[in-house]
């Protein structure tokens, strides 16, 4: 008997516009990341029949990895021929791309940078969005780089649009909570992490709830 072998992870992976001369702030990073997730899934073209279904079905089916990089210049224009959605938010461009294997990710993508994402954090919260929204709280007290928190914010807004369904917008905010377990205990959806990057596996990174 042989041991059948192990199917490549799959992954969605991120890209965010982070220029040297004006870097974006780093929460309206992780709002564009999280919106761009939420609009690539409830693109047309995602839904049953549509050419990315079968591809963002297969991804949700296994765990829902995210991986997020930086791109800036000719490298972030280079971008726009691959299949996914640009969100320009806040002064802070995100791309989310169709899910695939980890092993078959185009060139143009896994020649940026994973590392060299994290931003300043915000000085002053901002004012929120017209609801319906979702409100994504990250848990100040687990220390996160700017893409590890996006990649966990995308995670956060995808599973309350499976536990909800769409919302008129989808809006997107992103906090650092300043009570957590009354966020969690108010909270629609939480994200576990998967260990890959940063953080022990099983750690609550963040919880969401839709705002309306």
């Amino acid at each position: 008997m042989t041991d059948e072998p192990e199917e490549p992870a799959w992954a969605m992976q991120l890209a965010l516009r982070i220029e040297k001369a004006a870097p974006p702030s780093h929460l309206a990073v992780c709002e564009a990341a999280a919106m761009a997730v939420v609009r690539l899934l409830t693109d047309p073209r995602s839904a049953p029949g549509g050419e990315w279904h079968d591809a963002v079905a297969a991804w949700e089916s296994r765990r829902i990895r995210k991986v997020a990089r930086r791109a800036r210049g000719a490298r972030w224009e280079a971008l726009a021929a691959l299949p996914g959605v640009l969100v320009d938010h806040d002064g802070a461009p995100a791309r989310a791309f169709v899910p695939g294997p980890v092993t078959e990710v185009p060139p143009e993508i896994s020649k940026l940078q994973v590392g060299g994402t994290d931003l300043p954090r915000d000085d002053e919260p901002k004012p929120p969005p017209e609801a319906p929204y979702a409100l994504v709280t990250l848990d100040p007290g687990v220390a996160m780089t700017t893409g590890k928190s996006a990649a966990q914010s995308g995670h956060a807004a995808q599973l309350l649009l499976r536990a909800k369904g769409e919302w008129p917008g989808l809006r997107v905010r992103v906090v650092e909570a300043d009570d957590w377990a009354r966020s969690v205990a108010e909270a629609d959806v939480a994200v576990r992490d998967g260990g890959f990057t940063e953080v022990a596996p099983g750690t609550m990174t963040a919880v969401a709830r839709l705002v309306s």
